[in-house]
């Protein structure tokens, strides 16, 4: 036994990740960075721990282990009240004990120490409770026991160690030990003291190095809120989120942040007047306008808080020899403006996946969408709703009911295990019930707002949360699963690549075995992210006092009304790009038709009443129009954006519905003004009018490629509204004209040596077509996410078919 093994006080810089057995997982944790990486320019609060041998022998020398292991003996952990007799009468005995006289004085020393070390006649520190069995791979033991902030003087600090040494026996941890299969003796309690960050007059919260629903390893994902960081943990308010991609992080591109959704944050918790009597001294305020309306951290504190995320990860992933992505909690001090990291842990859920299968949920019906939210996990599950607000009332809940609440904390866990899903009102992706949830692997929407208003107990409900917008359906809706072992796909020769609809599910889809996106359309990311009429944003100043207050709402934490457009438009295109980063990411520019364009606030104004939208003012026709050309810029420069300043070169932006040679001349020159520039940058072009065909060796002449849309190929070669219901048995995308037409394109690109792919709906679809298309050549074709698997089979089976004979 070493002198380390005897000590009732260790100082962070005296252990590290060996020590876990001595300081519990967290404090080891906080020992390892603040003596390894400081060095490295992550800043740390400096701090000690009171050891899990000091615990012991309070415990000993109170006579309470015998009391414990008969209180415990037999207990069933699904008697919700037994469970909850049993932890009180655990954690009363231990209130009324005593310190060990040694450790009190050794205690009060090593406080004066820090105090002094801060130039503080007493330092305001946070107490963490530090299991032995704490922030290991396999079980994360996430909010389990206690923590107490602001705590100030000697005093305090002895009541505050010893309730959180108590909360070992807090009810949520008992079951959670019970759960994980840890014996109760063999879990002992240290207690970390730290000194405390400002973040009470500044911003904290939590960092993850791994997009925490789908396993994505190449982002950074940052949660912000104002004041104190228990505000996410909690789930009390929704927090800012950004994510930054690794890689153009570590090319040094500019701006590699590439997404940021501004949280309400409608409260934050603050330091509350210290006096002895209390241990927890804090408290929760309204924000203000300004805060709600404004993101609580700067684009550069984000990066620099994302590159020590990235050095941690590296860290840890060196010293487990294996990837480790970590989940941390920083804070920035507001009186000196400093970021700092207060607490890090490998992530425990996305670690232990594997990645070589992939499950898939398709919903086969629609009804009513009750609420929506945030999305964790990526499943579909039916159930009937049990409304619960306060935790007093868990031992009605039934196993197999879908937890319909505010907000979770600890003491719910007793149930949050045995519901079929959780649906909060309250709550990022970061909060308690988001965190457990995925732990649990059992579907949650959170930071719905009003489900406990809009939903009964023992209504009859369908939770999808197969999207980054989770969303809550009336009745019980019927829908597919599917699993897939991807190691076991035959290659193919043709490309197979994937048409992506919304940014939210490129991450989860960017694991199937493509080789890129065929297909990202803008107006998916303008409908659901902008949701306003470009044109309402440049001539803001013009609109009616009634629109602008309804854009100012939607607009909230941009200025410039115009960046709020570029910035949400390029931030929806780089997850998509992110996710397949560097295969290529096809972009195509806004397809909209005047009567989807009319739908966007704004709208109306704008565009004009057409007898067959379909045909009229769409596409290329709009880009040089001088009532569009402005918002065409726009477009041109968030593409800009994401591939220069985000470093996502690996977008190819692409032109639909271009009619005449002449009309891309004009597009191009377009795109060159706002630097999007051939031969700098490729642009493909769509073909989808047979004058694209006839004239293919011209447009080719000014593109680096084409990518067949079948839908409208077939639309036009037909001569039919594909609109229409009374003409919809005579589209046909293997139309023996349509084949000729696009057979015809095929032989053009590649004696040209140009790319000709297809992205249409045929393919995914009609088999047949799949092979006509193989036994002409094409070099890629992109599908529909829930038909890239079946498809990558038939293609193989044609190739090697054809290989045969």
């Amino acid at each position: 036994m070493t002198d380390k093994d005897q000590r009732l006080i260790l100082w962070f810089d005296q252990i590290d990740n060996a020590d876990v057995a001595l300081v519990g997982g967290k404090n080891a944790s906080l020992g390892e960075m603040y003596s390894r990486l400081t060095s490295r320019g992550i800043r740390v609060p400096n701090g000690f721990a009171v050891t899990a041998l000091a615990y012991q022998k309070f415990i000993e020398n109170n006579r309470l282990t015998e009391f414990i292991d008969q209180t415990l003996k037999d207990l069933d952990t699904g008697n919700l009240a037994a469970l909850q007799k049993c932890g009180a009468a655990i954690r009363n005995a231990i209130a009324a004990a005593e310190l060990p006289g040694d450790l009190i004085e050794q205690l009060g020393q090593a406080y004066r120490d820090l105090s002094n070390a801060y130039h503080l006649s007493e330092a305001d520190v946070a107490v963490r409770s530090s299991a032995t069995a704490e922030d290991l791979p396999g079980a994360s033991f996430a909010g389990e026991h206690e923590t107490y902030l602001n705590v100030v003087g000697e005093e305090m600090l002895v009541k505050a160690v010893k309730l959180a040494m108590a909360s070992l026996f807090n009810d949520r941890a008992i079951s959670y030990r019970v759960d994980k299969g840890f014996e109760h003796s063999k879990v002992a309690l240290s207690v970390g003291v730290q000194k405390m960050v400002r973040a009470d007059q500044g911003v904290s919260g939590v960092m993850f190095t791994v997009d925490t629903e789908s396993g994505f390893r190449d982002v950074v994902l940052i949660n912000s809120v104002w004041g104190l960081g228990e505000m996410i943990v909690q789930g009390r308010v929704t927090p800012d989120e950004f994510l930054v991609f690794k890689p153009s992080l570590a090319a040094g591109s500019p701006r590699p942040i590439i997404d940021k959704v501004l949280g309400d944050k409608r409260q934050k918790m603050v330091y509350a007047s210290n006096h002895v009597a209390r241990v927890k001294a804090t408290k929760i305020v309204a924000t203000s306008a300004r805060e709600r309306a404004e993101f609580a951290l700067t684009d550069e504190e984000v990066l620099e808080l994302a590159r020590w995320g990235v050095e941690i990860e590296k860290h840890y992933s060196e010293r487990h020899q294996t990837w480790t992505p970590m989940d941390m909690e920083w804070a920035k001090d507001g009186e000196s403006g400093q970021l700092f990291i207060v607490q890090a842990r490998p992530e425990t859920v996305q670690a232990r996946r594997d990645f070589s299968k992939f499950t898939e949920y398709s919903r086969t019906g629609e009804r009513e969408i009750l609420a929506r939210g945030i999305s964790v996990g990526s499943k579909i599950i039916s159930g009937r709703a049990h409304i619960i607000l306060d935790a007093k009332h868990i031992n009605q809940f039934q196993a197999g009911e879908v937890l319909v609440t505010d907000m979770t904390d600890p003491d719910w866990e007793p149930i949050m295990k045995i519901a079929a899903a959780i649906v909060t009102d309250k709550g990022g992706r970061t909060s308690h019930a988001a965190i457990v949830s995925r732990e649990l692997g059992i579907p949650a929407i959170v930071g719905t707002g009003n489900a406990t208003r809009v939903i009964k107990t023992g209504d009859e409900m369908t939770v999808d949360t197969t999207g980054s917008e989770g969303l809550i359906y009336a009745g019980r809706l019927p829908f597919t699963v599917k699993e897939y072992d991807i190691g076991d796909l035959p290659a193919t020769r043709t490309k197979v690549m994937i048409n992506i609809a919304t940014p939210e599910i490129a991450f989860e889809k960017s694991f199937l075995p493509v080789v890129g996106v065929g297909l990202a359309r803008e107006e998916f990311v303008i409908a659901s992210r902008i949701g306003i009429h470009p044109l309402a944003l440049i001539n803001y100043d013009e609109l009616k006092p009634v629109v602008r207050r309804q854009i100012d709402r939607r607009t909230t934490g941009w200025l410039d009304k115009k960046q709020f457009y570029v910035d949400n438009l390029a931030f929806g295109i780089a997850r998509i790009a992110a996710a397949f980063y560097p295969r290529p990411v096809i972009v195509r520019f806004s397809d909209f038709k005047t009567n989807e364009y009319r739908s966007l606030l704004g709208g109306a104004t704008y565009e004009p009443t057409e007898e067959n939208p379909m045909l009229g003012w769409r596409g290329a026709s709009r880009y040089y129009d001088p009532n569009f050309a402005p918002a065409f810029a726009l477009e041109c420069q968030a593409l800009k954006k994401a591939r220069q300043e985000m470093g996502l070169t690996n977008i190819i932006p692409m032109i639909p519905f271009c009619r005449t040679v002449e009309e891309a001349r004009k597009t191009l020159k377009i795109m060159a003004q706002n630097g999007l520039t051939r031969p700098q940058v490729p642009v493909y072009v769509m073909c989808e009018i047979p004058a694209n065909v006839l004239l293919a060796d011209q447009f080719l002449d000014l593109f680096d490629g084409m990518s067949i849309g079948s839908n409208d190929l077939t639309q036009l070669t037909l001569g039919l509204d594909r609109d229409s219901n009374l003409v919809s048995h005579v589209s046909n995308e293997d139309d023996l004209a349509v084949r000729k037409l696009i057979e015809e394109v095929i032989e053009t690109c590649q004696r040209r040596g140009k790319y000709i792919g297809i992205c249409g709906q045929g393919p995914s679809d009609l088999s047949n077509f799949v092979q006509f298309l193989i036994e002409r050549g094409i070099e890629s074709v992109s599908l529909n996410p829930d038909t890239v698997i079946k498809t990558i089979k038939l293609i193989a089976d044609y190739e090697n078919s054809i290989l045969r004979n």
